[in-house]
């Protein structure tokens, strides 16, 4: 899998992305990721990729132009989706994780400012939301994507018993029971006995009464 990454910050990525799981899954070459600095095609000597509203109203808007020529200057695989990172997008979630993970590549536009040329839309396969809240851009939204659908990709968590169990694993109902570890005794809140006797068909039937469901949580 290859992600592109359409961005004004791209240092933004430099830590996040090249730690633990995703750094990893580079190294085996399982995922590609791949950062694209939009203001480099800006036209202009100031590099500027954003302008006032046409009618009015407040902040900057992203310009089309430079979005354009960098998603051009991009050599496109044949199973690839463009998203744009908007909050009037589709709500992001974990089936959207599984679906989005048997593609070649990804190409991930981030906003900034007051939002796009709405003629930028003209060139993206879907619009994602990953929540009903305001953010700065669209730079954290595009990390939380590339790690979710890079763990569902074969052989970058490396452990399939522990992913079939995670939160969400068995639809967007179910969030995993709970977990403990040592000490048995902390500040009076112990570890349930349960847990601790070694009966493993028991410990299983305790955890299977110990998993919620939130149906209205999306």
């Amino acid at each position: 899998m290859r992600f592109d990454i359409l961005t004004i910050f791209p240092k933004i990525f430099d830590s996040y992305l090249n730690e633990s799981i995703l750094k990893r899954a580079q190294k085996k070459k399982l995922i590609q990721i791949i950062i694209h600095d939009f203001r480099k095609f800006a036209h202009d000597k100031h590099k500027q990729v954003d302008d006032r509203p046409y009618g009015g109203g407040p902040g900057m808007i992203l310009k089309v132009e430079p979005i354009y020529k960098c998603l051009k200057s991009i050599k496109r695989k044949k199973k690839s989706k463009v998203i744009l990172l908007a909050p009037e997008g589709k709500l992001f979630n974990q089936n959207l994780a599984k679906k989005f993970s048997s593609l070649e590549q990804i190409i991930l536009i981030c906003g900034r400012y007051e939002g796009f040329d709405e003629r930028v839309k003209k060139y993206v396969d879907e619009k994602i939301s990953v929540g009903p809240y305001v953010l700065t851009g669209g730079e954290l939204p595009a990390m939380t994507l590339v790690e979710a659908i890079s763990r569902e990709i074969s052989g970058v968590l490396g452990d399939k018993t522990s992913k079939e169990d995670e939160t969400y694993s068995k639809g967007l109902d179910y969030v995993e029971y709970p977990q403990y570890t040592r000490p048995r005794q902390f500040l009076g809140q112990k570890v349930p006995k349960i847990l601790l006797g070694g009966n493993h068909q028991k410990i299983e039937n305790w955890r299977k009464t110990k998993v919620k469901i939130r149906k209205k949580f999306y």
